[in-house]
């Protein structure tokens, strides 16, 4: 017998035997038989939609913020990417804002999502995806250090610089880590930051200072959360002060003017 016509005599069978069942009785038959058969294309038709929708729906970038180490259980139900989208004016048919909260980095953890993280923010840091930097001073120093972070007084408008003076955060020109091939290999040769003690609110203090942040403030609505509080709670200090919550800008940025907005935003 060939194989077309034992799938005939097969098929035959099946109808032979649901013939007489009631519609219910050929429903609990057909479930016996393919339930498997059928979860698997139900399953398939899912992930196809869920890829189709996503896609469909997926909108550019207006603006993109990271928050590393805020403390995310006070964060979990912001709305702050929609809210931004709709205090600057962002026609969200093509693009959305988007906060990112979940980037959390810490000298111990050297686990795969930790390292994902890291991968992630790099990578997106080169491509001109991140708009704005909210960092504790040990993280936002060694961005600084690499020369990730635009220096404010060259991009910012003069109003605005005049408002943050007093919440400006420098960094060293004159320390920016040193990449040359012989010594990232020779640690002996490579000083260990967190050996210095340094005021990065004194310029007065360096040899090169430049503006790469901005303290924020106490009151505006990302310190508002308490986020950050931990920092001071937990007596956290790096270059021998305490460490705070400072914003940068990536020189990989191009949407300047929609960070001068978020600055405006936060500040409400």
């Amino acid at each position: 017998m060939s194989a077309h016509s034992s799938i005939h005599e097969e098929i035959k069978e099946q109808k032979q035997k649901t013939k007489d069942m009631s519609a219910k009785g050929k429903l609990a038959y057909f479930w016996y038989y393919y339930k498997v058969h059928t979860i698997v294309t139900i399953a398939v038709i899912a992930v196809v939609i869920m890829f189709v929708h996503q896609y469909v729906t997926s909108r550019d970038y207006a603006f993109y913020a990271t928050m590393i180490n805020a403390d995310y259980s006070l964060l979990q139900d912001n709305q702050w990417g929609s809210e931004f989208e709709q205090y600057a004016g962002i026609d969200t048919e093509e693009y959305q804002a988007y906060i990112d909260t979940s980037m959390v980095f810490t000298d111990d953890d050297t686990s795969e999502y930790a390292l994902a993280n890291m991968d992630k923010l790099l990578a997106m840091l080169q491509s001109g995806t991140i708009d704005v930097i909210i960092a504790d001073t040990e993280n936002f120093e060694s961005y600084a250090q690499y020369e990730y972070l635009m220096n404010l007084e060259e991009v910012l408008p003069e109003e605005v610089l005049t408002k943050y003076q007093d919440y400006f955060y420098y960094t060293d020109a004159a320390t920016f880590t040193d990449m040359d091939d012989d010594k990232i290999y020779n640690a002996e040769e490579i000083a260990n930051p967190a050996d210095y003690v340094i005021d990065h609110s004194d310029p007065s203090t360096m040899e090169k200072p430049v503006v790469v942040g901005i303290y924020l403030p106490k009151d505006n609505k990302i310190m508002a959360t308490g986020c950050y509080d931990y920092l001071e709670e937990n007596g956290v200090t790096y270059q021998g002060y305490q460490s705070e919550a400072i914003l940068g800008i990536p020189v990989s940025s191009t949407r300047v003017e929609t960070v001068l907005s978020f600055l405006e935003f936060i500040e409400e």
